[in-house]
């Protein structure tokens, strides 16, 4: 999922995180979901942890890849199918999913761009990327950040305007439906997208 000590926080934690974690936020992910120009019927949930994002969801199938081992363990028992992994180098053919989200997750993540890099590469045409984030800009983002520290986490935050650019960087058509405190950018992976390989 990310940092490795972010990881191994979330490993450690991954059934407390489950009680205490409210459900995500499902007419917000389906605002993302709705800029797609194809039938979104396989959704990988990147860094999705317990499954949150992807319990909110309805699609045919539903993939969880993370690198906690505890927190997929979790999203098994929901009836998720889950794959670890690491979001720079998902365990996904290219081309092979109509949706990718990152909800509340990529913070925690290094290296972004080559995340919404990796993302952007196993989209198919005319799918999408959302994620969902916290902008450290406002009063509630800047009290987030603070206290991440202060628990342990490497956690990197974009403003909306920044992740925007990292999308459309990604070859992405970048959209940014709702903004503040929690914000989404979504990317959309048009037709005559050319996929951006990391140079190693």
């Amino acid at each position: 999922m990310g940092h490795g000590r972010d990881v191994t926080l979330f490993d450690r934690f991954a059934s407390a995180y489950e009680r205490a974690m409210p459900a995500a936020d499902r007419a917000t992910l389906e605002v993302g979901l709705s800029l797609a120009t194809r039938p979104v019927e396989r959704i990988l949930d990147v860094g999705g942890g317990t499954g949150r994002a992807a319990r909110a969801l309805t699609a045919t199938e539903r993939i969880v890849v993370d690198a906690a081992r505890g927190m997929l363990a979790e999203a098994r028992t929901h009836g998720l199918d889950v794959a670890q992994g690491d979001a720079t180098r998902l365990p996904v053919a290219t081309d092979s999913v109509d949706a990718v989200v990152i909800v509340d997750a990529l913070h925690h993540m290094p290296t972004h761009r080559t995340v919404i890099r990796e993302a952007a590469r196993v989209v198919r045409p005319g799918g999408v990327v959302v994620i969902r984030e916290f902008n450290p800009e406002t009063l509630r983002g800047a009290a987030l950040v603070a206290l991440e520290r202060l628990v342990g986490f490497d956690s990197t935050f974009d403003t909306p305007h920044e992740l925007a650019g990292l999308v459309k960087a990604a070859g992405l058509e970048p959209h940014v439906p709702e903004r503040g405190f929690g914000y989404t950018v979504v990317g959309v992976a048009t037709e005559n997208e050319t996929h951006i390989i990391e140079e190693q």
